[in-house]
């Protein structure tokens, strides 16, 4: 297996001398080893810039993808302050997204198997994209709603893989932990001012069990979710990349992850978005 992830990092043109802003492909592979069987793994060897980080991120998509699914989006992560400040970030950064991450349902039981050892679980929503006017919407919201189709309830289960994540770079060089999610039914997206203010004023709940452990609101995310939206939009655009039909994007966490634990259900509610409150629930054994 090592040396098919190996393989795999060289014929990216990972290898080789004059490679800038970017880990060894060797430490790529590795890291992509833990992450597809559950190990833990040091991160990269320090001192790594933003720019390295990237460069990671983009040599592991590929390695993951046969583990994990295919790339179906991106994942916004750092959209709240609390998490910025946590990892020492003045914004956002963004991971890709994986098939993964949609295909569990509402209600599941998901094994905690060896290889997802770590697993967390976090408050999230999606967002899918309708057709390629989102790349030219803005940052008007309901001009935004108009290229998507389909709001998604979303419980993120993320798994870092790596022994801490000391700061925004490291958290970007293993492609901000995106691994699994649980998705709830799609709700149609109404292009109208109306829809725009409920999703920034909506009230999301997150439970473990019977305790309630965040309670927060749509302006979590940046001010409103659909800013994270715009955020990605310019910063794929920075780097050359676009959001395409049928894209699934992740809007970011309302709340810090908590460990995944056996025996415990976890429910995700959002009231205020539709005429009855939403949910996404998942148990663990």
């Amino acid at each position: 297996m090592r040396r098919i992830l190996l393989a795999a990092a060289a014929s990216l043109g990972l290898a080789g001398p004059g490679i800038a802003a970017c880990p060894d492909p060797t430490e790529i592979a590795a890291m992509a080893g833990a992450l597809t069987s559950g190990r833990v793994a040091e991160p990269f060897s320090p001192p790594l810039t933003m720019a390295d980080a990237e460069c990671a991120r983009n040599g592991l998509v590929p390695l993951l993808a046969p583990s994990f699914g295919r790339p179906i989006g991106y994942k916004v992560g750092a959209a709240g302050e609390a998490t910025q400040r946590r990892y020492g970030l003045n914004g956002p950064v963004w991971g890709v997204l994986f098939a993964g991450a949609t295909a569990t349902r509402s209600g599941a039981t998901v094994a905690l198997t060896p290889a997802l050892a770590g697993l967390s679980v976090e408050a999230d929503l999606l967002v899918r994209v309708r057709d390629a006017g989102i790349n030219r919407a803005g940052t008007d919201h309901v001009e935004l709603l108009r290229h998507l189709d389909q709001v998604i309830p979303f419980i993120e289960l993320p798994r870092a893989g790596i022994a801490r994540v000391p700061d925004g770079i490291a958290l970007v060089s293993v492609n901000v932990s995106s691994r699994l999610g649980v998705v709830g039914r799609p709700i149609p997206v109404q292009a109208t001012p109306a829809f725009a203010a409920r999703l920034g004023t909506m009230v999301v709940t997150f439970h473990d069990d019977d305790k309630q452990i965040a309670r927060e609101t749509g302006a979590t995310l940046l001010g409103h979710p659909l800013n994270a939206l715009s955020w990605l939009v310019a910063d794929l655009a920075r780097q050359g990349k676009r959001l395409n039909p049928g894209d699934i994007v992740s809007l970011g966490g309302f709340a810090p992850s908590v460990p995944a634990v056996a025996g415990h259900r976890y429910e995700q509610r959002y009231e205020g978005l539709a005429a009855q409150p939403i949910s996404v629930s998942v148990r663990f054994r």
